[in-house]
């Protein structure tokens, strides 16, 4: 049973990044369950056509994690919409990449946006199991040039790579506030 005096972390987390890099996969892997669907055989507006909310509960927190929806458009549009829409009402951003060096349009203007909203971000190298170690390093300073990370967390979501260091990176920047009601219907 939860003590009424106990203070609690509570906001909204949004997950953002390209098409096929892992959102789906890597949420399914927070969450516990299997609530996004996930195929290697999907194209990517079919995993993204609708806004899941799920919850996770614990003893000193609630979070809702949302995954931003998709259309059927340029990459690039895509990636401008996302960071315009979505990233304006959270209190955390993580925002999921592939262990790569090469940075497009896209990626950098949702670097652009980020710097104006003075959110905590995190970067979250996904897919670190298809590549060797120092590729996953040139992968980081990439990103360490492009944009200010509050924190880098190199991860498989697959595999369930070091996902375990997400939760509690993400709790640092949560705000603590009251728990919020959802109404199922």
């Amino acid at each position: 049973m939860i003590e009424e005096n106990v203070q609690k972390k509570s906001g909204f987390v949004t997950l953002i990044g390209r098409p096929n890099v892992g959102k789906s996969t890597l949420m399914n892997h927070l969450i516990g369950q299997k609530i996004a669907i996930t195929s290697k055989n999907l194209r990517p507006p079919e995993t993204g056509s609708r806004l899941f909310i799920p919850v996770r509960t614990d003893r000193l927190y609630f979070w809702i994690l949302r995954e931003s929806t998709r259309q059927k458009i340029k990459l690039g549009e895509y990636m401008v919409q996302v960071a315009e829409r979505t990233l304006k009402d959270v209190d955390v951003i993580l925002w999921l990449v592939e262990p790569t060096t090469f940075i497009g349009a896209g990626e950098r203007h949702i670097a652009e946006q980020l710097g104006s909203l003075h959110l905590p971000v995190l970067l979250i190298i996904n897919k670190v199991d298809t590549v060797d170690r120092e590729e996953i390093a040139k992968a980081i300073d990439t990103y360490r040039k492009l944009y200010h990370f509050d924190e880098i967390i190199p991860v498989s979501a697959l595999r369930g790579v070091n996902t375990e260091d997400i939760i509690p990176s993400i709790l640092k920047y949560l705000p603590y506030g009251p728990m919020f009601m959802m109404r199922i219907r």
